[in-house]
């Protein structure tokens, strides 16, 4: 039974394909959302076999979207768009499928079919490597935003996930910190933290061969020994 996720931000089209899902056999909707915050944290609660993804949607698009999910654990993306431009793009992007809506039910079955022949995500879905993070999805304190990454100071990997520490409010997300260094600008200081250069105030050296970055604001981060010479070069410090 393939477990499957409607993310789309407008009501009647996800209702129209929830119904249109409901008459495949071996399909179930675990999951509707109408925005990309809402859909990645739900997508990483219920694990589901496909996502069927609006590409047209606003602050995160579908293709952005899909640049956020963790590799280790992607489900396949069936992207769903009104604009054949759009589709063109998501092939490009090595999407699993796409559907033009208005969905067609012979169209769907046949990636239904296709879906449940596939063996694993890996064979029918590329990482969408190139795709660059604009914004980073956070939640806290009943709240889901979005920082830029101009906003944001520095990343630490916590036992409740990934710390965004921004300038004026801070929050956590549930994008990995790999994720984050191979789509952003931020740099690896240690294993579990990232920074952002330009929040770098100056870089504090002690006793035992490591050191601490002194941040604007004056938060301080610890700084390994490992990475403490490719820092220095990238701060020109060296």
């Amino acid at each position: 039974m393939l477990r499957a996720i409607i993310v789309d931000d407008e009501q009647p089209a996800r209702e129209e394909l929830a119904e249109l899902l409901s008459e495949v056999d071996d399909l179930t909707v675990i999951g509707e959302c109408s925005n990309a915050l809402e859909a990645i944290q739900t997508i990483h609660r219920l694990q589901p076999d496909v996502v069927f993804l609006d590409i047209q949607m606003p602050k995160i698009n579908g293709l952005e979207m899909a640049a956020m999910l963790d590799p280790a654990n992607m489900p396949h993306i069936v992207f769903v768009t009104a604009y054949d431009e759009y589709a063109i793009k998501a092939f490009e992007q090595h999407a699993f499928d796409y559907l033009l809506k208005p969905v067609d039910l012979q169209r769907l079955t046949k990636t239904i079919f296709r879906l449940k022949n596939a063996k694993t995500v890996n064979n029918n879905l590329q990482l969408i490597a190139d795709t660059a993070l604009k914004h980073i999805p956070c939640y806290g304190h009943n709240r889901i935003f979005l920082l830029r990454l101009e906003e944001v100071e520095y990343l630490s990997s916590e036992l409740s996930g990934v710390h965004v520490v921004g300038m004026t409010q801070s929050g956590y997300t549930q994008l990995t910190l790999k994720i984050l260094e191979e789509k952003t600008s931020f740099t690896r200081c240690h294993r579990q933290y990232l920074i952002n250069l330009d929040q770098v105030g100056e870089i504090q050296l002690l006793e035992n061969g490591s050191a601490e970055v002194i941040t604007r604001s004056g938060k301080h981060i610890p700084v390994s020994r490992r990475y403490l010479k490719p820092l220095k070069e990238q701060l020109g410090l060296s």
